[in-house]
């Protein structure tokens, strides 16, 4: 971990401390592989919300720079008939996926979560089953269990999906910084078993 300086690695463990909420386990297995104590997770989600919330915060992309450095991609994309950036950052604890942060016309961030890499094949989604934490982002779930409709997440980094399972039977996707977590009954109220 380095000093008062947050980078890559310090980032990825961010991303896990929001991700243990739902998978504790997957989050303590990656936490002891990457030689981190219980501790410094604390300690390096306490620096990254204290920069988040510092009255003098820097935007979500000088923010990410400062951290991650430049972006390995930078892409135009529209959005309806907006011109849009997405910026485009490895976490190697996920090599086949990338943080995102797309941006408006007015530089203003509209999202921040993990999308799979360019040129990377997605999972196979086609029942309930292949829906395993981890596997997937909210856009392949999108396209694989429609027709979806996004619903209000817990949290800013969290986000839920109303999906269409084959047969007809609905389920929310509950995912964290666009990565797939588990599946909670239609209504919401807690994981299937």
């Amino acid at each position: 971990m380095a000093g008062n300086l947050l980078g890559p690695a310090d980032f990825q463990l961010v991303l896990l401390r929001r991700m243990a909420d739902h998978q504790p386990g997957l989050v303590e297995d990656a936490r002891i592989s990457m030689g981190v104590s219980l501790t410094e997770m604390r300690e390096v989600n306490r620096r990254w919300q204290a920069m988040v919330r510092s009255p003098r915060a820097r935007d979500a992309v000088q923010r990410y720079r400062s951290v991650l450095g430049p972006p390995e991609a930078v892409v135009r994309r529209k959005v309806g008939d907006l011109e849009c950036e997405a910026l485009l950052w490895p976490v190697p604890l996920w090599p086949t996926l990338r943080l995102e942060v797309l941006t408006g016309p007015d530089k203003i961030t509209w999202n921040e979560w993990l999308v799979r890499a360019p040129g990377e094949p997605g999972p196979a989604l086609r029942t309930a089953d292949d829906l395993v934490p981890w596997s997937a982002t909210v856009d392949e779930v999108a396209r694989a269990f429609g027709p979806v409709r996004m619903l209000d997440g817990a949290a800013p980094t969290r986000a839920r999906l109303a999906v269409t399972l084959p047969g007809g039977a609905g389920r929310v996707a509950e995912f964290t910084w666009g990565l797939f977590q588990g599946l909670a009954p239609a209504d919401g109220q807690g994981p299937l078993p």
